[in-house]
Order: C-alpha cells, then sequence, then structure tokens
C-alpha cells in the first residue's frame, strides 16, 4: 500500500460538515475553478485567417454568378467560422451569431430561417430539461446514488466501475457534461481526501470522472447539445430526426462498453498491482455527511425520482401519445418549481441554465441550414468525405474523433461535419442516420488536453487536491482514442443494424 499503510488495511472516509448549519445547502456544489489554457501564440494568426476568409465570402458575391456566389460565400464564411472557433481569441458563441447573420447578408439563409432556430422545439427542450436537471440535484438525489454505489465497493477496480456506472447514470439525469462534471465534483474530492495517502489511486479517479462524465453522454439524446444538433439538421436534410427512445436505445449500450472500457484502461495506466490488490472500505454513512447528505431518504427527493421517471418513460414511448418531447420536459420543469411540491424556485433553475451555449446551439443549426440550402454541404463532402461504403465510415469516424484538436466545442463539432456527413451519405448510398450517429458518437472524444472539454479542465485544476498533468492526459489519450474509434466502427456494423440502424 501507498504512504507506508498496512498491506490490505481498511480504508475508511470519515467526513464531517463544513459551514454553519444555518443557510448553508450542502446539496448545492460550489462552482468549481476552471483553469482557462494560456492563448496561444497563433490565436491571431487564425483570428486574421478568419478575417480574410470572410472578406473573400463578401468578394465571391461581386464576382461570381448568383447561384455559385451564394455557395462559396456560405463555404468561405463557414470555413471562417470554423477558423474561428479554432483561435482561442474569441468566444464561441460570438462567433457562431456573427457567422449565422453573415449567412444571412449574402443570402445563403433568410432571416426567419436563422431566428427560427432559437425557438425550435430542441432549444425548448433543452431549456426545460436544464429547469428539471438543477430541481432535481437541489434534491441530494444524484449524490445519494453515487455514495450508494461507492460504498460498496472492496477493491480499487470495484471502486473505479461503481464510481463509473453511477457516472453513467448521471447522463440520465443532467443534460449537460459541465453540469455533470461540477454535480461529482464534490464526490470526488471527498474521495481524494479518503486516500490521500495514494496518490496513485486519486490520479486514477481524477482521470476517470471527466473521461466517463464526456463518454457516456452519448447516452441520451439530451446528454450534449450536439446530439440535438444533429438530430435537427438530419431533420431539416432528410426529413427524419432521432427521438429520445431511439437516442437510448443505440447510445446507452456505447455508453456503458466505452465508460467500462476507459475505466479499465485507467486503472491499468495509472495505477499498480498493488494499488489494486489493497483492500478498500469506504464509509458511506461518512461520505455522506461530508456531502451533508440526510441518513434517511427526503420525501422530495422521492417525488424528483417519480417526476423524473415519469419524464423518461414518456420520453421513451413518444410514438404511443401526442406530446412531443420538449413539452413532456416543459410539465417537468413546471412541476419540479411549483409551490409546495417542487424543489427550487423556477428564478433559480433559470439562472442555471447556459444560455450561452443555448445561443450557439442555434447559430450553428442556422450555419448547418445554410450549408444544406445552398449546395455547399454537397460540394464539400465530395471534396472532403468521397468515398463508398466501409471507407467512408472509417474515414467519418476517424476524422470525427481527431476534430477536438481543432474545435474544442462538441456541439461546434458536429455543426461542422454533420452537414458534410449527409450527403455524403446520401451519395454514396449509406444511411445518413446511421452515418451521422456514429459520426456524433465518435465527436464524443475530447480528452487529450485540458482545454478539450470543460469537464477535463475542471479536474485538472482542483483546489488543494493532486490531480493528473497534461502527459497523462496525453498517455490515456493515446490509447483512448483508437479504442473509442473502434468501439464506435463496431457498433455501427454489427449492434447497431441489430437495433434498428442500419448502415444502408
Amino acid at each position: 500500500m501507498d504512504g507506508g499503510g498496512q498491506r490490505g488495511a481498511d480504508h475508511r472516509i470519515v467526513g464531517r460538515m463544513r459551514g454553519d448549519e444555518r443557510g448553508v445547502d450542502y446539496r448545492t456544489p460550489p462552482r468549481p475553478r476552471v483553469v482557462e489554457p494560456p492563448r496561444r501564440e497563433t490565436g491571431w494568426a487564425v483570428g486574421l485567417t478568419a478575417a480574410a476568409l470572410a472578406l473573400l465570402g463578401g468578394v465571391s458575391l461581386l464576382l461570381l454568378p448568383a447561384g455559385q456566389a451564394r455557395a462559396a460565400g456560405t463555404v468561405l464564411l463557414f470555413a471562417a467560422a470554423v477558423a474561428g472557433w479554432i483561435s482561442k481569441r474569441f468566444d464561441d458563441t460570438h462567433v457562431a451569431l456573427a457567422a449565422a447573420a453573415a449567412m444571412v447578408v449574402i443570402g445563403a439563409l433568410e432571416p426567419d430561417e436563422m431566428f427560427e432556430t432559437l425557438g425550435s422545439e430542441q432549444i425548448w427542450l433543452l431549456v426545460a430539461a436544464f429547469v428539471l436537471a438543477a430541481g432535481i440535484s437541489r434534491t441530494g438525489l444524484p449524490a445519494r446514488l453515487a455514495v450508494s454505489l461507492i460504498g460498496r465497493a472492496r477493491s480499487a477496480r470495484a471502486l473505479v466501475h461503481l464510481v463509473t456506472a453511477g457516472l453513467v447514470v448521471t447522463a440520465l439525469l443532467i443534460p449537460s457534461t459541465s453540469g455533470r462534471a461540477a454535480l461529482v465534483l464534490p464526490v470526488f474530492t471527498a474521495l481524494a481526501s479518503a486516500f490521500a495517502d495514494r496518490p496513485r489511486l486519486v490520479r486514477a479517479l481524477s482521470l476517470l470522472f471527466p473521461a466517463v462524465v464526456l463518454l457516456s453522454a452519448v447516452a441520451t439524446l439530451v446528454g450534449a447539445g450536439a446530439h440535438l444538433i444533429t438530430s435537427q439538421i438530419l431533420d431539416e436534410a432528410t426529413g427524419t430526426g432521432i427521438g429520445f427512445a431511439q437516442w437510448l436505445l443505440w447510445g446507452l449500450p456505447l455508453a456503458v462498453v466505452s465508460s467500462h472500457v476507459a475505466a479499465e484502461l485507467v486503472l491499468l495506466l495509472f495505477t499498480r498491482r498493488t494499488d489494486r490488490a489493497a483492500r478498500l472500505r469506504v464509509d458511506g454513512a461518512g461520505l455522506r455527511e461530508q456531502m451533508g447528505i440526510p441518513e434517511r431518504v427526503q420525501r422530495r427527493e422521492l417525488r424528483a425520482a417519480a417526476l423524473l421517471g415519469a419524464v423518461v418513460v414518456l420520453w421513451s414511448t413518444e410514438s404511443l401519445h401526442p406530446f412531443p418531447p420538449a413539452l413532456v420536459a416543459l410539465a417537468g420543469a413546471l412541476l419540479i418549481t411549483a409551490p409546495r411540491v417542487g424543489t427550487v424556485r423556477i428564478g433559480a433553475a433559470v439562472s442555471e441554465i447556459p444560455w450561452s451555449m443555448l445561443l450557439f446551439m442555434a447559430a450553428t443549426t442556422a450555419l448547418g441550414l445554410a450549408l444544406t440550402e445552398s449546395g455547399a454541404a454537397s460540394w464539400l463532402a465530395e471534396l472532403l468525405l468521397s468515398g463508398s461504403g466501409s471507407a467512408l465510415l472509417v474515414s467519418v469516424v476517424v476524422l470525427s474523433t481527431l476534430a477536438h484538436l481543432l474545435v474544442q466545442s462538441r456541439s461546434a463539432r458536429s455543426s461542422v461535419l454533420i452537414p458534410l456527413v449527409v450527403p455524403a451519405a446520401a451519395a454514396a448510398g449509406m444511411n445518413p442516420v446511421a452515418l451521422a450517429f456514429a459520426s456524433t458518437a465518435a465527436a464524443g472524444f475530447c480528452h487529450t488536453l485540458p482545454s478539450s472539454a470543460k469537464p477535463v479542465a475542471m479536474f485538472a485544476a482542483v483546489p488543494d487536491v493532486p490531480t493528473y498533468t497534461a502527459r497523462d492526459l496525453l498517455k490515456l489519450s493515446a490509447l483512448l482514442a483508437p479504442v473509442i474509434a473502434a468501439l464506435v466502427l463496431l457498433f455501427a456494423t454489427q449492434v447497431w443494424p441489430v437495433l434498428g440502424l442500419p448502415l444502408r
């Protein structure tokens, strides 16, 4: 055992309450401090490239025939937006909104089409889901579920896989990877305190939490904004999106398998055999006390669990009733914020909605629509994703897996890739839904750098807790990236066709 402890000895978590009992909500985790990566010196160069591309888009309107000018201008403005996202000098939402407005100016997008994206069903679904998630988080139910699972661990391997199972469950509760990371951060800090004499296990856990939060998001349609963007682009291009039940059926198995594979890789890469052989005992009561979770299940937790179950059932049985998912989510949000029976005031819940992200989603969806309607998407697809059958599938999955190295935003990656994947699939005689789903699933890998995703940045800089280094991330990513790509290919060719998602 590390730290001079006796091998085989039990480790117990002994927690204590922190702060004054009055006026403190121990069930609401503090907002973690995210350390932004240093600005790259290439930022200005990329920014100038974006400006030059935008200028070329304007010039093309004057020099080319109307149809060609619109398509060329769309491509150049889209490339300028991608360059802006790559550069860390500009806010992603600002770039997306500016690009969408420019698309209207050049005629690639009608003004009504741009503004309608903000009022789309997908945006309303996310708004209501965030309110619902805020109410559920206030009850302490997700933390209680996590503690109950972790308390069963008797070895490092069992602890890692039980944590993984708990994190996968949170994908059904919280519609945001950064929100889920903030929710489980106190669980990690409690475990890090308990195992302070085992730094290798703490480092493994610090990598495990963000890795599984990101990989398990593919479980549900509301697990990430990118999923809703994919569904909306598919609906606009083909007339058929992906419903909640379909996404759950295809995404949950991949989320479970990929998360546990990642957990095993983290365990093998960052702990030793002696760490894995040592006996553990997690004191669940102490952990609950440290996190401020009451010993007995509260009524409001039961109400929140029942409400969430009803919402998920109605989402999953969309074809059996006339209520769309956004309306179901809105009803759940109203109930959980209702006086007396609710768990959070609606004002407090609305204040937690990441409005910037929703604006970004609306703007990037508009960009994807402009690409499709102008014909630019088909041209780019022929240029970048030529091929058919297995070669096209492999190209899409590999490109999607590596895309986070250039475009850090998950939603932006889907906005870039899906408008290209859909016409490429149609040209190759493949199922656009299958190829788009595989691309979105692969694009969920974003573990290479601290700046690749907010959950990774959060756990890279936890106050008073040693976590991982950039070299640790590269070490994990070097093995995890090809594994995730291989899993997506395996599911696309062997599993999803059996579940109703054929490649052709």
